[in-house]
């Protein structure tokens, strides 16, 4: 596991009303959109709203409700995918603390009776917001 490189230094971006960051997979093979099981996104120690949140893989933005089933869809380690939601941060000069935790299922990983490896990492960094 890969958590300190989840963030992508230097991604923040804001519309005023949304905020969005970069992100990487903290694992070193590609998994299949339905292990996206969720994730969190914070800056400045205020929380996007769970219902608000939404993941750019690939192009295509979706809830993780959305990517559930998604078999089709990879994600890779070398891209980035995009986490965004309702957040008021102003594109100024300042720095903003941005925190992701991300949940991820590994399904070649069997643990248990119909269990695979479930993974929660955290990772967190400072940068400024861009306008988007």
């Amino acid at each position: 596991m890969i958590p300190d490189r989840i963030i992508e230094q230097g991604t923040l971006t804001t519309d005023g009303r949304r905020a969005a960051v970069e992100v990487r997979i903290p694992w070193y093979r590609a998994l299949p959109a339905s292990c996206i099981a969720g994730a969190t996104l914070t800056v400045d120690g205020v929380a996007a709203p769970a219902e608000s949140l939404r993941w750019r893989l690939n192009g295509r933005e979706r809830t993780f409700a959305d990517m559930r089933d998604d078999t089709a869809e990879w994600w890779f380690p070398l891209d980035s995918a995009v986490l965004s939601g309702d957040l008021p941060v102003p594109a100024d000069d300042a720095e903003h603390d941005v925190a992701v935790d991300l949940t991820l299922y590994i399904p070649y990983i069997v643990i248990g009776d119909d269990e695979v490896l479930h993974i929660e990492e955290h990772d967190s960094k400072t940068m400024k917001a861009v306008t988007a």
